[in-house]
């Protein structure tokens, strides 16, 4: 399965700096992904990982965890695509994507 998730914290003693970033706390998060040994690939909006169910939840409850030294509250948003027997979609999808585009429009991605 692929989890597309999102970790942030919040609450009444704000863990942002001063231009209201919270990147240390998500760096804690991203810091418990790459640790995990699952593939994994973070962008500006969120992190992706790639393992069977327990693992990812797993890997998710601990970011969680993590995020939440930085604040009385933590908010998660999830996404997942459960297909099992799958594997290799972390990159597989992209793949795929660039070659329909390029189908498509005959540009590459």
């Amino acid at each position: 399965m692929l989890v597309a998730f999102s970790v942030a914290p919040s609450g009444s003693s704000d863990p942002a700096d001063s231009t209201g970033s919270v990147s240390d706390a998500v760096a804690a998060a991203v810091a418990v992904v790459r640790d995990s040994g699952l593939p994994n690939r973070t962008d500006s909006m969120f992190t992706t990982i790639e393992g069977s169910w327990e693992e990812c939840m797993d890997v998710v409850r601990r970011a969680c965890d993590a995020v939440g030294q930085y604040g009385p509250r933590v908010s998660l948003v999830l996404k997942a695509d459960i297909r099992p027997g799958f594997t290799g979609e972390l990159e597989a999808k992209v793949t795929r994507l660039g070659e329909a585009v390029t189908r498509h429009t005959g540009q590459g991605s």
